[in-house]
């Protein structure tokens, strides 16, 4: 499983991964067919009610990781934030991630305690570029097997620091032993990041988030034969609030679940999702 996101870049297929903030949506999401499960820190803010700050802790996102991959066989990448501390702090995290099966993880370059990335007027700022070299450098000696895949995420554009910033700091990233460079940006068009794309000349593959582009189709990504990843970084809790939004708000309105009960899923369906065919079974042979 650890070597899936490597293989499919090096056969030149696009990695895809959607956001998944627990189990059950990383289920769905390995049923849709996508190669992996990008395990959110911000998804997971989300389903606490709290902002993506800094405030879930390593234990509990650790956790959440942890369960999803005893549910699902595509690979996992964790979304580890600043790495939870310095160095050292990254070192212990990627050995405990790695036994919880992750696959790969991502790390930001920005200050302790971050500001989630597309928050207007966020607070962006970012470590040096030593610093964090120090950290790639940490994790990579970390992982008990080179397969284990470590992404390095840069910030410059969402700090507002331009692309030569972003170049620098990539180049440093990629040279420092990051297997891939996560390039994001909070600008409402892709340019920002072409433009990082066409000079971009380093064999290291780049990890990108559309989020705030999503005209920047998976199509056009291939074109520049240097994207080796895509993540939907929150469409699955944005798609889990909107739906539960609307059917709330018709229960309210009608008075009763008399419309919606054909709107929503079955409950053979839970049961399905839930493994319970597989639990009665396992009681008829062992149950005693």
């Amino acid at each position: 499983m650890i070597n899936e996101i490597k293989e499919r870049i090096e056969s030149k297929k696009i990695f895809r991964a959607m956001a998944a903030h627990n189990p059950l949506s990383a289920k769905l999401a390995e049923e849709a067919g996508f190669n992996g499960i990008w395990a959110s820190g911000f998804e997971l803010s989300a389903t606490y009610g709290i902002p993506d700050a800094s405030l879930i802790s390593m234990t509990q996102h650790l956790d959440n990781t942890r369960a999803i991959a005893a549910q699902v066989k595509v690979p996992i990448i964790a979304d580890i934030d600043t790495g939870y501390g310095n160095a050292v702090n990254v070192m212990h995290a990627v050995s405990a991630y790695e036994q919880a099966g992750a696959a790969a993880i991502v790390m930001e370059d920005k200050k302790f305690p971050k500001d989630t990335s597309l928050l207007e007027g966020g607070r962006q700022d970012l470590v040096s570029i030593a610093h964090f070299q120090g950290k790639i450098e940490a994790a990579a000696a970390a992982r008990r097997t080179p397969r284990f895949t470590i992404i390095a995420r840069t910030e410059a554009f969402i700090a507002g620091q331009g692309l030569e910033e972003a170049l620098k700091r990539a180049h440093a990233y990629a040279e420092a032993g990051a297997d891939m460079i996560l390039v994001h940006s909070k600008a409402k068009t892709p340019d920002e990041i072409l433009s990082f794309l066409d000079v971009w000349e380093s064999k290291t593959p780049i990890v990108l988030v559309p989020t705030n582009y999503p005209e920047l189709t998976e199509a056009r990504m291939k074109e520049s034969g240097k994207v080796g990843v895509v993540i939907y970084g929150n469409h699955a809790i944005r798609a889990a609030v909107s739906a539960m939004q609307e059917i709330f708000a018709k229960i309210r309105r009608d008075g009763g679940i008399h419309n919606i009960d054909s709107r929503i899923a079955p409950l053979k369906e839970i049961f399905r999702l839930q493994g319970l065919a597989e639990t009665k079974e396992n009681e008829k042979q062992f149950v005693r």
